[in-house]
């Protein structure tokens, strides 16, 4: 199939930039073919975050969306932030927030919600979108430009026969293709290998977000209300933090965050946001209520010096595929949204000029550091390292110094060239973790929560959880490390099992229950995970994440 432009992956920044092409191309009176591949069933279904939604770039790409009707139902009303300790808790009072932490103007928002209603715009305009479709492989000109994608084959045994089911998959040829499979994209990392797009940057990193939905008491709901926090359960030379959003209907989104450099093999990011909400000041919120969602996802956490190059012949990448999230402001759906914009623009106005595709659109990078985007990573760029080299106290003081009196001006910059998979101490010389058994009130299991995530996938199919040497999870992983592929991983994907006297230990990958977090493919010490796309529409069906 020939199409004009194809992007890869529905979500802020491949929807944005879908929009803004067919409304260039109205606005001029040209034919632009555009085409939007989805993994997830639906668009939304993947689709994870928070979120506090700031509206900057939706204003800009459809300004009259209240009209339209758009899914921005809540305005934030009110600030929080907290220090935690064991069994306290210490407001910080508004005065002290940096400006970016505040929300004035900003909506809480299911995200997921907010792509379907930005797919059913882009559908409007003319755009053709494919959900249930993986993106599997880039296809390459003869020069070397790319091409394309082609999505993966359907009806696949585990064994690599063709079932009776058997779907062959799509090539889906472009004059330019735009990545925005989001975080730790699996094309992306690709493409980042064979194009050498991270040269003279520092690593990306990484946090896991962690989340669940509930519903409580009215008597304990404030709609508007957004609280986050800092400190407990984690120790200060483990960087995260929560969030608590009050949305409508006595709905609470609640969830954890750790930077995925932490260096204790024994932690399990899952617990220690199930220990979180046993916190006295969480607990209030939740007790009496019921847990309705549950899901996982990676975030970049880099800041502007882990940004790669966004360019290469044929193709842009946009959104958090390259990574544009504003760690201390802690949102990166609108500059997601609006590079996908600028990527539209680019390829608009090369097709306009006659463009075949096989050139690199160098124009984009120029727009990028043009734009507010960059202007705000700028800003923030020092917040991760502060964090990295000098713990949770240290990096909050720097940040408030950094931003309250020089506004993000410093004239320098620091950065953190150790990757994330490098932080692991040996088990031998870390403190194992004790977490408390859940109550199945308050606190749950991870098999339970896997199953509100609405993850299926085709149990007979190739694992999409690869291993590049399968003796490394044993001989390296496990004797060194005890295999934290156990604990990092929130949905009980990996698990080592022995026999009953205790010997033989193996590693089980348990592919089904992967909610498409990405965090092995970003944690795991050897890097001898890889995580490709499964079958298309695989994976957790999030309602309204």
């Amino acid at each position: 199939m020939e199409f004009d432009v194809v992007i890869v992956g529905a979500g802020p920044a491949g929807l944005s930039a879908a929009i803004r092409l067919r409304q260039l191309a109205s606005e001029q009176d040209r034919e632009v073919s555009v085409c939007v591949v989805e993994k997830g069933s639906e668009v939304g279904a993947h689709i994870l975050s928070g979120a506090v939604l700031e509206p900057r770039a939706l204003n800009e790409l459809i300004p009259d969306w209240k009209d339209k009707g758009a899914p921005l139902d809540t305005p934030v009303k009110r600030d929080e932030f907290l220090l935690l300790k064991e069994d306290k808790a210490t407001k910080i009072p508004h005065f002290m927030f940096i400006p970016q932490q505040r929300n004035d103007g900003n909506y809480i928002v299911s995200l997921g919600n907010v792509c379907r209603w930005l797919g059913e715009q882009a559908e409007a305009l003319g755009v053709e979108i494919f959900p249930g479709f993986a993106a599997a492989e880039v296809l390459y000109h003869e020069d070397g430009s790319v091409k394309g994608i082609a999505t993966g084959d359907m009806g696949v045994s585990r064994e690599g026969e063709q079932k009776a089911a058997f779907q062959p998959g799509y090539e889906l040829h472009a004059k330019y293709t735009l990545f925005a499979e989001g975080c730790r994209g699996s094309l992306g990392k690709q493409l980042i290998d064979k194009f050498n797009l991270r040269e003279g940057r520092s690593p990306q990193h990484y946090g896991i977000g962690i989340k669940e939905l509930w519903e409580v008491p009215a008597e304990q709901h404030e709609e508007g209300l957004v609280v986050h926090s800092a400190g407990w359960p984690l120790d200060n030379d483990t960087y995260g933090g929560s969030f608590m959003y009050h949305l409508e209907n006595n709905q609470v989104a609640i969830g954890f965050v750790i930077g995925l450099n932490y260096s204790n093999p024994y932690l399990s990011p899952y617990d220690e946001f199930q220990r979180f909400k046993t916190h006295p000041a969480i607990r209030k919120t939740l007790e009496g209520g019921s847990r309705i969602s549950y899901g996982s996802r990676a975030l970049n956490e880099g800041g502007l010096q882990s940004v790669p190059k966004l360019t290469f012949p044929g193709g842009l990448m946009i959104g958090c595929e390259a990574g544009f999230l504003n760690l201390p402001k802690i949102k990166g759906s609108h500059t997601a949204m609006k590079t996908g914009m600028l990527g539209a623009e680019t390829v608009f106005k090369a097709l306009v000029g006659g463009s075949e595709g096989h050139d690199e659109l160098a124009d984009y990078e120029d727009a990028f550091r043009n734009s507010w985007v960059y202007d705000e990573l700028h800003r923030a760029r020092n917040a991760y390292p502060a964090f990295h080299k000098w713990g949770m106290l240290g990096g909050i003081l720097f940040t408030g110094i950094d931003q309250l009196v020089f506004r993000g001006k410093l004239p320098f910059t620091l950065k953190v060239d150790k990757p994330d998979h490098e932080c692991l101490e040996l088990a031998a010389n870390s403190k194992r973790i004790e977490y408390p058994k859940p109550d199945g009130v308050l606190t749950f299991d991870k098999m339970s929560s896997v199953f509100i995530s609405n993850t299926n996938h085709e149990e007979d199919q190739p694992v999409h959880l690869q291993l590049k040497d399968e003796s490394v999870p044993i001989d390296v992983n496990l004797a060194l490390y005890d295999e934290p592929a156990q604990r990092y991983c929130p949905a009980g994907v990996y698990e080592i099992v022995r026999n009953d006297d205790g010997s033989n230990p193996r590693l089980q990958i348990n592919a089904q229950n992967c909610v498409h977090c990405k965090s092995c493919d970003i944690k795991d010490p050897t890097q001898n995970i890889n995580w490709v796309t499964p079958e298309g529409g695989g994976g957790p069906n999030y309602p309204n994440m």
